[in-house]
């Protein structure tokens, strides 16, 4: 069976993690973590990076800097992970779910402003696939409107925009560092913040809501509970391994470009029948190569295509359902019809085999399986 995903060893993780052992700290916070984010504070310009266990823990940090109260609103896009929800729905938030592109499955950004009431605190862009939002756009409406802008970049690592980076538009931003994205530590994840005013803050919340690292920095005499938060500090194991996938990022994202392009020139043939759809990338982008996709004529034709490439020994996976009509979204009330765009990808969205390792021979066998699907069909 090919499968859908392979965690990738660069070459150092190993010795990284046997240093970790040797330095005698293995909690957080240690040598490998503030490597970490020295590399993503210089690489990405932000003002400051901080590395989570997860990047779900990220977005619940997120959620508490915005001291969120009960009835106070976030716009979300629908099609997205859960966290992207549920770390702000925590705290009490009413979620209002945005609609995706009619040809994309980021977030409509025209249709937003519509969505906007005095309750809304904050909008969260999610880059699906590395294609980042229309964030030019998203940066006047907030400004314009009082409203904090956040960047889900889970899925976006070394996306860009007319030369700006993804993680560096937003007032905060999130990266995931889980075994299926592009740099990896098992589980993992990074708050960037571009506001200083939420730098102090933001590392008491990481601290379990304690000053423990204004003490170790002898900052103070005795560290104590002085805000609210939770243990999201990543161990040293993870960021040692992390360090040494940052540090192989050129070499793994052209591994993941060569594997993106031959799956977009090997379906050219089956695109120009006009189906199924390949992954059509926004103007002005620079996409990092996360993941590639089809998009079926339906969910009778996904279902029967994972079915077929199954028999053939390949492991392919649709994506996220639409949260708006998920039993917990639908409590929000946004109405009972489901949003059409999002809820055509939820149906439609096939991700093929992806993973800096996929040989030639098994990407091959990939292509012409699809291909050979939608002769029969």
């Amino acid at each position: 069976m090919i499968p859908f995903n392979k965690p990738y060893v660069s070459g150092s993780e190993l010795a990284n993690i046997r240093q970790a052992v040797e330095y005698g700290w293995l909690a957080g916070n240690g040598r490998f973590t503030k490597a970490c984010e020295g590399f993503l504070e210089e690489r990405y310009g932000v003002a400051r990076a901080m590395l989570t266990h997860s990047a779900t823990a990220a977005l619940e940090m997120m959620a508490i800097l915005l001291d969120l109260k009960a009835g106070d609103e976030v716009i979300v896009p629908s099609f997205t992970f859960i966290t992207t929800a549920n770390a702000f729905a925590l705290l009490g938030a009413k979620i209002v779910f945005a609609d995706s592109l009619p040809g994309h499955p980021n977030m409509d950004t025209e249709g937003v402003e519509e969505l906007i009431t005095p309750r809304t605190r904050a909008l969260v862009a999610m880059h699906y696939a590395g294609d980042i939002c229309d964030m030019p756009a998203l940066e006047c409406l907030c400004r314009e409107r009082g409203i904090v802008l956040l960047e889900d970049a889970a899925m976006a690592i070394e996306s860009s925009l007319e030369g700006q980076k993804a993680g560096s538009f937003g007032d905060m931003a999130v990266f995931s560092f889980h075994e299926t994205k592009n740099i990896i530590s098992g589980e993992g994840g990074a708050l960037l913040i571009n506001r200083e005013k939420w730098i102090e803050r933001a590392e008491i919340i990481r601290e379990k809501g304690s000053n423990r690292a204004a003490f170790f920095r002898g900052e103070c005499d005795k560290y104590s509970w002085v805000d609210l938060g939770s243990s999201f500090l990543p161990s040293e194991l993870q960021a040692a391994y992390l360090f040494a996938q940052l540090e192989a990022m050129d070499e793994i994202q052209a591994m993941r470009k060569a594997i993106w392009t031959r799956y977009h020139e090997g379906f050219s043939g089956l695109a120009a029948k006009g189906y199924p759809e390949r992954p059509v990338s926004l103007p002005g982008r620079e996409i990092n190569y996360h993941s590639y996709y089809l998009i079926c004529r339906s969910l009778e034709e996904r279902s029967r295509l994972i079915s077929f490439l199954h028999e053939h020994g390949i492991q392919a996976v649709f994506h996220y359902q639409s949260l708006d009509q998920s039993p917990f979204g639908v409590k929000f009330g946004q109405g009972a019809a489901p949003l059409p765009h999002a809820a055509r990808y939820s149906d439609r969205l096939l991700r093929l085999p992806f993973y800096n390792a996929l040989s030639r021979e098994e990407q091959d066998h990939v292509i012409a399986s699809v291909c050979a699907f939608y002769d029969e069909a």
